[in-house]
């Protein structure tokens, strides 16, 4: 869940929260879960969700810890 800019962790949260639980509906699981400011849009209002299907070689690549100046996961 991306925050384009003006949007609040916490209405985030609340998107976020909404998705997961229509994905379950569908029968899709939700593996991980990003959710900040990661492509925002100068202070425009609104999110973009972006879904991707993974298999356990991709969750392993995903689950590596990385470090960079955009991104770090431990």
């Amino acid at each position: 869940m991306n925050s384009l800019g003006a949007t609040p962790p916490e209405e985030l949260y609340i998107m976020f929260r909404h998705a997961k639980k229509t994905l379950k509906g569908y029968g899709v699981e939700v593996a991980r879960a990003y959710v900040g400011e990661f492509a925002t849009s100068l202070e425009m209002a609104g999110a973009s969700i972006s879904v991707i299907r993974v298999d356990d070689e991709l969750l392993n690549y995903i689950n590596t810890p990385v470090h960079t100046p955009f991104f770090t996961q431990a």
